[in-house]
Order: structure tokens, then C-alpha cells, then sequence
């Protein structure tokens, strides 16, 4: 089935970004641990947000979360929160 010939949610609408989410990541399972902890993570900052926001910061969430490496944002420490709370490329809320 070709792009053009794919039924999609009316939520997609016109946006490439939402587009290929939809196409690629709504509705399929993830069993990698990284992905998963990506997910859970983006859900809770997405709360009372638009998911296409959160879908338009996502590579800034991988480079501040250490690329969601769940050891890695287990030992982050007070710098890093600070650091987190600076940056303006994630949602601080």
C-alpha cells in the first residue's frame, strides 16, 4: 500500500509530522525499554498539551534526556535538573 493509498485518522490531518507518527507509530506496540521509557516520558510532559507539540520538541527531549537511556536519567543529579530547567528546547512545566 503506498502512501497515498493510506486511510488515516482525521487527528493526522495535513502535518507531515503527524503524518508519519500516525503511519509509523500510533497504535503499534513497543516492547524496546528505551522506546518505551521515550513514551512514558512524553506522555507526562505532554499533559494539557497538543501531542504535535511534544512530536515537534522530541529530538530536543532525546538530547536533554540522554537519548531516554533509562540509567543514564536515573543518576542525573541536581545539575542536571537545573540544566533541564534552562532549557528552552523542552516543555518545563
Amino acid at each position: 500500500m503506498s502512501t497515498s493509498e493510506l486511510v488515516r485518522c482525521s487527528w493526522a490531518g495535513s502535518d507531515e509530522l503527524y503524518q508519519h507518527y500516525h503511519d509509523r507509530e500510533w497504535g503499534r506496540p513497543v516492547i524496546d525499554d528505551t522506546r518505551l521509557f521515550e513514551k512514558l516520558c512524553l506522555e507526562g510532559f505532554q499533559s494539557g498539551l497538543s501531542w504535535l507539540t511534544i512530536l515537534r520538541k522530541r529530538e530536543n527531549f532525546r538530547a536533554a534526556f540522554h537519548g531516554f537511556d533509562i540509567d543514564r536519567v536515573a543518576a542525573m543529579g541536581e545539575p542536571d535538573i537545573e540544566r533541564l530547567l534552562q532549557d528552552a528546547g523542552i516543555i518545563r512545566h
